[in-house]
């Protein structure tokens, strides 16, 4: 077959193929070649610049390109990126889009970890589903007890996912935190609880909030109020995840309050395959950003301001 020949049988396949909507097979038929070579042929069209696919995503999904150079800066599986439209609306949206997430990668048999919060609530309030997970379990990775905003407990969320997805749930009977470093220890040892957080080691996935500094953090002021910042004065801390304060390297904060809280360690969630971290604000970049280089997340649900605040951190 001479060059121009070649060309020509390049330009009537691809032609056939992505213009007409005929299958590999049926212009086989006509052409008279196996269908095999339909599809070397395809391939070579593409090679050679006589077939060009453009992806026209700038209207369709304008944060591709963000999302793309958040994933590969901070190597996470993926980011999900929403439109700002201010606080409690993304926050809403936010919930919305993780658990379109969830919902996509969550399999029957699976145990999720959750954290809590105002975020982690709106997730529990967006999702909604007509498939039933009766092999899924979803399990508390904080403490939470107590008549202060039940409805960001850890406990509540869990039980309003398991309701929506016809999943079963485990509850954590124990406070965020307790009086000292001691009495954590007793709580720890305590068989329900260790039950729990066994549990919880084990989850395929985990779905948690990343908070801001200790001024911003609705679980601070919920539980201590804001007089209580003796537990805060070291300046390390830039924000929490399942209520560990971390550092900007993503690593465990010196904070007594660390030292009472009833939470998974770090070290602990790290192990968990599957951890979608889902936060919005830019009270909250630092903490985002402390993180994700700590490794703390893989996959992160955000919005398009935050996400170009944390690429302007670099």
């Amino acid at each position: 077959m001479s060059s121009f020949e070649d060309r020509r049988i390049l330009v009537k396949i691809a032609h056939m193929y992505y213009e007409e909507g005929a299958t590999q097979s049926q212009i086989a038929d006509e052409i008279g070649v196996s269908r095999s070579l339909i599809s070397k042929y395809l391939a070579k069209a593409k090679d050679l610049g006589i077939v060009e696919i453009i992806i026209h995503d700038d209207t369709i999904h304008p944060f591709r390109q963000l999302e793309g150079k958040l994933e590969r800066l901070y190597g996470l599986r993926e980011v999900v990126c929403i439109p700002n439209l201010g606080n409690e609306s993304s926050k809403s949206r936010l919930g919305a889009a993780a658990t379109k997430y969830l919902l996509r990668v969550i399999r029957d048999g699976q145990t999720i970890g959750v954290s809590a919060g105002t975020t982690l609530h709106e997730v529990a309030e967006a999702m909604s589903t007509n498939q039933q997970y009766p092999s899924v379990t979803f399990v508390p990775l904080v403490g939470g007890m107590g008549n202060e905003r039940v409805d960001i407990h850890a406990n509540h969320i869990v039980a309003k996912l398991a309701e929506s997805m016809q999943a079963q749930y485990k509850l954590l009977h124990a406070p965020v935190m307790v009086d000292s470093k001691e009495a954590k220890e007793i709580f720890m040892r305590q068989t329900s609880i260790q039950d729990v957080f066994n549990l919880a080691t084990q989850s395929n996935i985990a779905i948690v909030g990343i908070g801001g500094t200790p001024e911003h953090s609705t679980m601070v002021q919920s539980y201590l109020g804001k007089e209580h910042q003796e537990h805060f004065d070291h300046t390390d801390i830039v924000g929490d995840i399942c209520y560990n304060f971390i550092d900007k390297n993503g690593r465990t904060a010196h904070s007594s309050w660390n030292e009472k809280v009833i939470t998974l360690e770090l070290e602990k969630l790290k192990e968990i395959p599957l951890i979608i971290g889902v936060a919005c604000g830019l009270e909250k970049v630092q903490a985002i950003k402390a993180a994700l280089e700590g490794r703390l997340v893989h996959v992160l649900v955000t919005d398009e301001q935050t996400a170009k605040a944390l690429l302007d951190q670099v």
